[in-house]
């Protein structure tokens, strides 16, 4: 790989970094009602500017569609009125979470008498990589705000235009409130040699995000000289049990494929436990062929539909992010839990069964970062889970593990309080 980086742009880089850690340095210390209402004046913003953003994401839109990127990765580019209003309501809702700032996590005293408290600080600065999502430039910078963090937000080259706008809607919203508009910032450049600038700038950012496929996350891991919170692809599972409640089965895993196609929560894999075969693959595979999913199975598969078409190999480690699914017969909850083991990203995966003990065997062996029991993976959102929005789903195991949201955005530091201790 050429890494070669023109200077122009390390020159904007280290500009936007002395910004951000200025910005931090501020937000770490501002009180909530100035936060809240930095938010809320974003969301105000974004309803007033609604036509400008569409606008511009409309002009992001058509040039995807000429490079020929896929239904799935416009599905995730294209904003209309909803999305737009999605986004204002999610910069509301985290402004109406506490605080995580401050609040004590822990708190005891010694026999010596020194009083030790854990409490949340924030990061510092915190840089987002994430590609062609627009929606994520107001989610994060949202969410870094609430946590008192400065953001770097870098944005792939297909949302630049949407990304930008929204990012003038929040920059507004700070200066509303008397905050630097620098507390969220954007890398004002499509050129990639500006990702490998902002991996190298330790000692200005604290902790970077990759948010998007495969070949983007291997970049991150094999460059970054800066902790990650790694967030590797959505290839989610759903097992229907051979003690599941047909009609169940049939809703959340048609709503598992078939809501959004291209978010990381969507099941790429469908596994039916044996014991049911006769009497729940054919509607399972059927409800997904009819709604317009390609099917690719095993031979089980096939034989309940020929519109089924085999399934390779590599089918089983896929993340389609398109209207694809894969569909396998296992043994029990053995053979569905081995086959996630071998298989999945850590990331989603859900049992649907009427089996309390099945649920609780998947609960306890599926080593995810999200486990669900008679519900779709597309619950896999801070959104859902009540955090207001999120960065990502993180799927290590270290700081932050699932929806990254306002509290796995904040470290923490022990303030101790003597009264003359010293130590013997």
């Amino acid at each position: 790989m050429n890494k070669t980086v023109v200077p122009a742009i390390e020159t904007v880089m280290a500009d936007i970094g002395r910004a951000a850690c200025q910005a931090a340095h501020r937000l770490a210390l501002v009180e909530t009602s100035r936060k809240n209402a930095a938010l809320v004046g974003a969301a105000a913003a974004l309803r007033r500017s609604s036509a400008a953003v569409l606008a511009a994401n409309a002009r992001d839109v058509a040039a995807a569609t000429a490079k020929g990127l896929s239904g799935a990765l416009l599905d995730r580019l294209a904003l209309d009125g909803k999305r737009v209003e999605a986004m204002a309501k999610g910069l509301e809702d985290i402004a109406a979470l506490p605080d995580p700032i401050g609040t004590e996590i822990a708190r005891w005293q010694r026999p010596n008498g020194l009083d030790i408290a854990r409490v949340r600080v924030p990061i510092g600065v915190i840089g987002i990589i994430y590609e062609s999502r627009p929606n994520v430039t107001a989610d994060a910078g949202g969410l870094c705000l609430k946590s008192g963090n400065a953001a770097i937000l870098r944005g792939g080259s297909e949302s630049f235009q949407s990304s930008s706008a929204i990012l003038a809607c929040l920059q507004e919203g700070l200066s509303s409130a008397g905050l630097p508009p620098a507390s969220i910032q954007m890398v004002p450049t499509t050129d990639r040699a500006a990702v490998g600038v902002m991996l190298r700038m330790n000692g200005v950012i604290d902790v970077i995000v990759p948010r998007g496929g495969r070949s983007l996350i291997e970049r991150v891991i094999e460059e970054s000289r800066i902790p990650l919170f790694q967030h590797l692809e959505g290839l989610c599972h759903t097992y229907v049990d051979g003690a599941a409640d047909l009609t169940m089965a049939r809703q959340v895993v048609l709503n598992a494929k078939m809501r959004r196609t291209g978010v990381c929560g969507a099941t790429e894999t469908l596994l039916v436990d044996r014991k049911v075969a006769a009497s729940h693959l054919a509607p399972l595979v059927g409800d997904l062929l009819n709604a317009g999913c390609e099917v690719r199975g095993d031979v089980a598969a096939q034989a309940v539909d020929p519109r089924v078409k085999p399934a390779a190999d590599e089918d089983w480690a896929t993340e389609y992010l398109d209207a694809v699914i894969s569909v396998k017969l296992v043994d029990g909850v053995d053979g569905a839990i081995a086959h996630i083991g071998q298989y999945g990203s850590h990331h989603t995966d859900s049992i649907i069964t009427a089996d309390p003990d099945a649920a609780a065997r998947f609960f306890a062996e599926v080593d995810s970062a999200i486990v669900l029991h008679n519900a779709s993976t597309q619950f896999a959102d801070g959104g859902e889970f009540g955090m207001g929005a999120e960065i990502g789903i993180s799927t290590g195991k270290l700081h932050a593990r699932g929806p990254v949201g306002v509290e796995q955005l904040t470290s923490f530091k022990y303030v101790v309080r003597g009264s003359g201790q010293v130590r013997p």
